[in-house]
C-alpha cells in the first residue's frame, strides 16, 4: 500500500488503537440499597439510582426487614454486564459468589447481596420492584436510570 496513501487515509478517518482505560482495573462504585427498613416498611431507601456506563459498580443490597423481598428490574439487567453476585455473612466476607446473567435478585430478612457490574448502554427511568405479591401496589416501587 502506497505510505502517503496511508498517512492519509489514517489523517481522515482515525481508529482509536487503544482502549482508554483497563476496565478490568477499576475500583467498584459503592451504591447501597435497603428492601424494606426494620419497621417492615415496603419502600427502597432511595428509590431512585442511577448509574452510568463504563464503571464498575458494587450495588450492595441490605434487607433489614422482617421478610424477603426482591430487587427485580428488567431494564437493569438488559443494560448492564453482571461480573458477579456475592452473599455476604454478618462479618461481611463472602459466602457466595454466583457469575452470569442476573435478572432479579431475592434477600431475605438480615441478610446481603452484591451484584458487581458495569453499565453498558443508557437507560431512562427503568422500573425497580419487589415482585412479591402486593409489594410493588404497596408501595416498593422505584427508577433507575443509567447515563
Amino acid at each position: 500500500m502506497n505510505r502517503k496513501f496511508l498517512v492519509l487515509f489514517c489523517a481522515l478517518f482515525p481508529l482509536p488503537l487503544l482502549a482508554a482505560g483497563d476496565l478490568t482495573d477499576q475500583q467498584p462504585i459503592e451504591v447501597t440499597v435497603q428492601l424494606g427498613n426494620a419497621k417492615d416498611n415496603l419502600r427502597f431507601y432511595p428509590d431512585v439510582l442511577q448509574f452510568e456506563t463504563g464503571k464498575l459498580y458494587k450495588l450492595i443490597i441490605q434487607n433489614p426487614s422482617k421478610q424477603k423481598h426482591y430487587f427485580s428490574s428488567e431494564g437493569l439487567a438488559r443494560s448492564v454486564f453482571t461480573r458477579k453476585v456475592q452473599i455476604v455473612g454478618p462479618d461481611h466476607k463472602a459466602l457466595v459468589e454466583v457469575k452470569g446473567s442476573v435478572s432479579e435478585i431475592e434477600v431475605y430478612p438480615g441478610n446481603t447481596a452484591e451484584w458487581w457490574f458495569v453499565p453498558i448502554k443508557t437507560l431512562n427511568d427503568t422500573p425497580l420492584h419487589c415482585s412479591i405479591k402486593g409489594h410493588t401496589e404497596a408501595g416498593m416501587a422505584g427508577r433507575i436510570s443509567i447515563k
